[in-house]
């Protein structure tokens, strides 16, 4: 029997393991791979920065209309109906047929 020299059998075993690793899914050299992935997570990151502002406006322009909500029902025109010791001036749910009586 013949005896394998040492950089055959590495050799083998190189083939051996490449065969078993498959082939690489994605062609492009590591280095442009990488740098795709930080250019994702970059604009990821933009978007997040982009998405968090417009909740930060929506919540400003919601907070200064119910300010001024707050303000036109605490105006005097409107007291006389809120200080009526429990009794509305007006119900919004009794039929309208019902109010004349």
């Amino acid at each position: 029997m013949a005896r394998l020299s040492s950089s055959l059998v590495g050799l083998i075993f190189l083939l051996i393991g490449y065969a078993a690793a498959g082939p690489d899914p994605d062609p492009r050299p590591q280095a442009v791979r990488s740098s795709a992935c930080q250019e994702h997570v970059n604009l990821h990151n933009r978007l997040d920065v982009v998405e968090k502002q417009k909740v930060e406006d929506t919540v400003e322009k919601l907070e200064l209309e119910l300010g001024a909500l707050l303000e036109v029902i605490d105006a005097p025109e409107w007291r006389p109906m809120l200080d009526n010791t429990g009794k509305t001036v007006v119900d919004i749910l009794e039929d309208p047929a019902q109010r004349g009586a």
